[in-house]
């Protein structure tokens, strides 16, 4: 069931059409992805899916709730981490939390929650002396104090440290897990391919393609490469004749057998059969960020 519906979405400022046609459904309990390069139209989506936008164009329904018409009834299902969330510099965190509470009907247990994003020994800490990674967790907390249906975090992990963006995926994959349909907007392809269930490509405002990370890449690319080097010499017709394998090449001293389906398994058989060892093997596919960049003819980060 689609707890998310945009259809023919379009926003346009002036005569630039920022966002032109864009349709997707979101199920219940994904974690489903926005993805796309700076500009591409990201963000002016779902401020119209939040209702902070007012489309010129096109339907969009949250939990069966016209944003704009049922504002205030969609702000009691839906919350939101925006991509730039500033907090006046001397609120404290725990102040922060208390009165967003106060917005809600049936607010979580604000403290139970800084526990949970590990804030519970920064309630008195002012939000100008909170770190990176510790403003994003609160950015997260106060997207979930309304314990909301939905949750939309827009480019959540942009400007953390490694350890710091790998700590805030370990919470969104726990807030999944609390049954929190998850809609987010990245443009780092690692984010997209850990968290996200399906992937919405968007470039220049529109969806370039829809599906899984891996159904992605495999539209673009299915297949693999092996590169090793053979202990002794071996005739490529060896390779070649197996139906798994599509091409050999030869780059020196190494071979590089090229393929689809169980490769592998299907290489690394018939070398044993031949008593042949394959030195510094080495596997390479086509990733989400050579996907991206066929379907945009871009780099990610444009």
């Amino acid at each position: 069931m689609a707890i998310i519906e945009v259809d023919g979405l379009v926003k346009r400022y002036g005569e630039h059409p920022a966002v032109d046609g864009v349709s997707f459904a979101v199920e219940q309990g994904e974690i489903f992805g926005i993805l796309g390069p700076n500009g591409a139209g990201k963000t002016t989506t779902v401020e119209c899916v939040e209702g902070l936008r007012v489309p010129d164009g096109g339907v969009i329904r949250v939990c069966g709730l016209d944003p704009q018409r049922d504002e205030s009834e969609l702000r009691q299902l839906l919350g939101a981490q925006l991509q730039e969330s500033e907090l006046p510099e001397k609120l404290r965190v725990g102040e922060a939390l208390e009165l967003h509470s106060s917005f809600f009907r049936d607010p979580a247990d604000w403290r139970e929650l800084a526990g949970l994003l590990g804030l519970d020994d920064k309630l008195g800490t002012q939000f100008r002396r909170l770190s990176g990674g510790q403003k994003q967790r609160l950015s997260i907390a106060l997207a979930l104090i309304g314990r909301p249906k939905v949750a939309v975090l827009d480019e959540l992990t942009t400007g953390l440290d490694p350890q710091a963006r790998r700590d805030v995926w370990d919470l969104i994959e726990d807030i999944r897990a609390r049954g929190v349909t998850i809609l987010l907007v990245t443009h780092f392809m690692e984010e997209a391919e850990r968290l996200c269930d399906r992937l919405a490509v968007i470039d220049s405002g529109r969806v370039a393609a829809l599906d899984t990370p891996a159904g992605l890449v495999a539209k673009v690319d299915d297949r693999q490469r092996m590169r090793f080097r053979p202990s002794v010499p071996l005739p490529d017709a060896v390779l070649t004749a197996l139906p798994e394998v599509t091409s050999v090449e030869r780059a020196g001293s190494q071979l590089v057998v090229t393929g689809t389906g169980n490769l592998l398994l299907a290489v690394t058989t018939v070398l044993a059969r031949h008593q042949v060892t394959a030195a510094d093997l080495r596997i390479e596919q086509t990733t989400l960020d050579d996907a991206f960049v066929a379907l945009t003819g871009r780099p990610v980060d444009v």
